[in-house]
């Protein structure tokens, strides 16, 4: 069953089993962990007559009139509508863009359907509500008079179909299925078997009995992934680093030749950095710092330790732009820096450099003491001569393989990776337990907290007026849009078309730059260097600019349609402005329509917090979304949520540390078969396995 295709189960073949792959779904075991997304309760369904504006009901209807018209809002979009009714009364169904539903919206066809209640002048209706087609003597125990599961559909399968499919996997594989969690840990946290948790997890007895089987599953899940970071860190501790100098004249002359001084939460952080850095074990720490918190300084003051100990240092940035602004800042703040009678050497190693050639030749030979630069520093064409430190930076903007083909560049480096996307402190002990964790929550002297406003369309002319004048102060702003060519189907702006339209109408005493990811690496860094020279009094931008950039003068921003962004892509962005000691503004332009959206950008004008930001964020978005899809054992997350579940989440961690503590190799008997699932899932850690 583990690695049985999908396409040997009755009903589905080659063709079908092509719209499984296409949602993860390869195997029947997969389909068996292929969970409802959500559930309607149709013992009972809700009547016409009691329902209440603002509510989500599910009712059964019959259709009894239809129809179709355009709307002329920009550009024309369809609208079908159907009229439907039970015994108790009538309700109005809109559609927006979905013209084919005409066809099948027959007067007298019997429907299911979900959605919330809006009221539209003096009627009730349901904009866009979900529905499945019923017969008018369906008797299906599948479809109605239980709980029914509703799944993200493949292509070509209705609910009713999918639903028979999955039951007939169900009563074909169950009794064959084997339980990876041990029979005393069940017992222990008072868990369901497999079996029964698999079968009420699809096809609830009971609301208790679903909340039971939702418990088991995601203890599973948790302690799979536990497993895999209790693993990494019990091998690290085995694995012998660097023992670095961490102290001497060239971190004492970096420090007290910045214009600033270091927050007591960066002296803080450094301490533990240099601890590590001194010890003989491969460090692997985690930075957590929000944006502009100052953990760039901090990284480069543990580069100097790496160097003054006689070896190189990389520093890994996400994005072009971001490894740039580095490399000059790095270069100079170590200017007049002198270690051994000689100059620190520093490299770039980004985009299609000319000279990468003699660049690789520089590190190879130790001449180059740290290289900073983009995933180019992956290629297997570089190698170092004495690597022992390196720094990733926006740790999440690369997949776990990128981050763990630079260590091997070089014996057990020390490696810190920072993030800018905070996670309250609890759970990122839980989450990255393979790894320990500094934060710098503190702010550099002298910053004034961004204030953060919200305006509907209709007056962005208001927007406008404050961003005029702050330019009119001498300062600079950006103009932030979440696409660069103008999208009539979701009604939003374009940052082509608007820089044109700005360029010529409200900002045209000023000058104005654009910048989005179709332009050529070249045009990018020609715009950021004419913004950050001043040459620029406004860019208009897409999220590129969500990593990296520090211009201190540059004090206001607008972000059109907010909602169209993640909470944390906001922060990001926002993130931009506020680097200096002047009053800065972030204005939210959004019609936002959703509750979700809505939530969002609340909590943006409420809070400029990151870690506040990021709870948020992952309470509105759930763990899959907000920790991407990249990110290694999160991304297995199918039904877990780690906020939500935070004390089920600690009790999986506690287990997996007993559990391999005991059994360092899952060998005994009753741990044969949850080893068997771990590799199952993530087959690369049977090298860890074979150890200890």
């Amino acid at each position: 069953m583990q690695t049985t295709s999908i396409q040997y189960l009755k009903g589905i073949g080659p063709r079908r089993a092509k719209s499984f792959l296409a949602r993860g779904v390869h195997t029947i075991e997969e389909l068996l962990y292929y969970f409802p997304r959500r559930y309607e309760d149709r013992r009972n369904f809700a009547r016409i007559s009691e329902l209440k504006e603002g509510q989500i009901y599910t009712i059964k209807a019959q259709v009894l009139a239809g129809g179709q018209r355009n709307s002329w809002r920009r550009r024309a979009f369809s609208i079908t509508e159907a009229a439907v009714g039970d015994s108790t009364g009538k309700l109005s169904c809109i559609w927006f863009n979905q013209p084919y539903l005409k066809e099948y919206l027959k007067v007298g066809a019997l429907l299911i359907l979900y959605g919330k209640v809006e009221r539209y002048n003096s009627r009730l209706q349901m904009n866009n509500p979900e529905f499945e087609f019923l017969d008018n003597q369906d008797n299906d125990s599948l479809n109605v008079g239980r709980i029914v599961p509703v799944y993200t559909l493949p292509s070509g399968f209705s609910q009713r179909s999918l639903r028979r499919l999955i039951k007939n996997a169900l009563d074909e594989f169950l009794p064959k299925i084997n339980d990876p969690l041990p029979f005393d840990l069940r017992s222990r946290h008072h868990l369901l078997n497999l079996a029964q948790s698999l079968l009420n997890i699809h096809f609830p007895q009971d609301l208790p009995l679903q909340k039971q089987a939702h418990t088991r599953l995601s203890f599973e899940e948790f302690l799979l992934f536990q497993l895999t970071l209790v693993l990494r860190k019990l091998r690290r501790k085995e694995k012998i680093g660097t023992r670095h100098l961490v102290s001497g004249k060239l971190i004492e002359d970096f420090i007290s030749g910045l214009s600033f001084t270091l927050t007591v939460a960066q002296q803080k952080v450094l301490a533990e950095i240099k601890a590590d850095m001194a010890s003989s074990q491969a460090m692997q720490r985690l930075l957590q710092g929000d944006v502009g918190s100052g953990k760039t300084v901090v990284a480069t003051i543990a580069c100097l330790a790496a160097i003054q100990s006689g070896y190189q240092a990389a520093f890994m940035a996400p994005t072009e732009i971001l490894a740039r602004q580095h490399y000059e800042k790095i270069t100079s703040q170590l200017e007049g820096l002198t270690f051994n009678g000689r100059k620190l050497r520093l490299g770039l190693l980004a985009g299609q450099d000319q000279q990468k050639q003699k660049l690789y030749q520089d590190v190879r030979e130790g001449i180059i003491d740290l290289v900073i630069g983009t995933h180019a520093l992956l290629q297997e064409d570089l190698s170092f001569k004495s690597l022992s430190f390196i720094v990733i930076d926006e740790q999440h903007k690369f997949g776990v393989g990128q981050r763990a083909l630079l260590p091997k560049k070089g014996n057990n480096p020390d490696v810190l990776i920072m993030t800018a996307t905070p996670i309250p402190r609890t759970l990122a002990i839980t989450l990255y337990g393979d790894l320990d964790i500094s934060v710098i929550n503190q702010l550099p002297l002298g910053r004034i907290p961004i204030k953060t406003l919200q305006f509907n369309q209709q007056a962005s002319n208001k927007a406008y007026a404050l961003v005029k004048e702050e330019l009119n102060y001498g300062r600079q702003a950006y103009i932030i849009y979440p696409v660069i060519e103008e999208s009539y189907a979701l009604d939003i702006a374009g940052a082509k078309k608007m820089f044109t339209e700005l360029k010529s109408g409200e900002f045209k005493e000023f000058r104005l730059g654009l910048i989005h990811g179709k332009l050529k690496t070249r045009e990018q860094n020609e715009a950021m260097l004419k913004f950050k020279n001043k040459q620029l009094d406004l860019l208009v931008a897409t999220s590129i600019l969500e990593v990296g950039i520090d211009i201190p003068n540059a004090t206001c921003m607008i972000i059109a349609s907010a909602q169209r962004f993640g909470l944390s892509q906001l922060h990001q962005l926002r993130g931009r402005i506020g680097r200096g000691k002047l009053q800065s503004f972030c204005i939210l332009v959004s019609d936002a329509q959703t509750e979700e959206a809505k939530a969002r950008l609340a909590a943006m004008v409420a809070s400029v917090d990151g870690f506040h930001i990021a709870e948020e964020d992952l309470r509105i978005r759930g763990p899959g979304e907000f920790f991407g899809s990249r990110q290694h054992g999160l991304a297995e997350l199918k039904i877990a949520n780690p906020l939500m579940q935070m004390q089920l989440l600690k009790a999986a961690r506690e287990e997996a540390i007993g559990l391999l503590n005991q059994d360092a190799r899952l060998e005994e008997r009753p741990h044969q078969l949850l080893k068997a699932k771990l590799l199952q899932r993530f087959p690369e850690y049977e090298k860890l396995m074979l150890v200890g």
